[in-house]
């Protein structure tokens, strides 16, 4: 069973990673999906995709879980049934969730040249340009589209712009912890991002902030 790695934020709050390294038909095994999540897995052309939706599903049975305890709303955020808040993320061969008593967000990133040119469209790309090397600026945007995908994820809300509306405060890469914000439609949000790197990807987890 790859479980990756787990981590136990808080009392209330539980982020868990798969390494997705089965065959879909491996992943299948014991797992019971609901009528809609059967269509929507069938109906999946990418073979990781499928098996990254089958990983997500033993990482919920890990906490306790099964499909049936899952469903999304209109906004397509998922939601527990036992009303505990839940996040999920799938990236290539990670796959991750974070359960907590509040609010709480997650986004797994593979670190990849293609960022430094899409930069612009989600943050003010001449922020990074004092960085040493492609290298570095490639993980530290990363860093930050991790942390804006685990707010938009967290706020849900139609409309809101990584670029005008999603705040992430200046962080030391060493520290893999940053604040960050959300401003939209009148209402504002803060959060705490905590960051890790693992075998070329990283991951952003987000919480409500205790100062806001």
């Amino acid at each position: 069973m790859p479980l990756y790695k787990t981590i136990t934020v808080n009392e209330g709050t539980k982020v868990l990673i798969w390494k997705i390294e089965e065959s879909f038909e491996a992943l299948s095994e014991g797992i019971v999906l609901t009528e809609n999540c059967r269509q929507r897995v069938d109906g999946m052309k990418s073979d990781l995709h499928r098996r990254g939706f089958m990983s997500i599903r033993h990482l919920l049975a890990a906490e306790g879980y099964t499909d049936h305890d899952l469903y999304y709303d209109e906004n397509g955020k998922p939601h527990l049934t036992d009303n505990k808040f839940i996040s999920i993320t799938h990236s290539f061969i990670f796959s991750a969730i974070i359960i907590g008593s509040e609010e709480v967000g997650i986004d797994i990133e593979k670190q990849r040249p293609k960022i430094l040119r899409i930069a612009h469209k989600f943050t003010p790309i001449e922020e990074y340009r004092h960085l040493e090397n492609d290298e570095l600026i490639m993980r530290k945007l990363t860093m930050v589209w991790g942390a804006k995908e685990s707010l938009y994820k967290s706020f849900a809300a139609p409309g809101l712009s990584f670029l005008q509306h999603i705040y992430v405060e200046e962080f030391d890469m060493e520290d893999l912890f940053t604040s960050a914000f959300v401003s939209f439609n009148g209402k504002e949000q803060a959060y705490d991002v905590n960051m890790l790197e693992f075998e070329g990807f990283t991951c952003a987890y987000a919480l409500l902030s205790e100062a806001s």
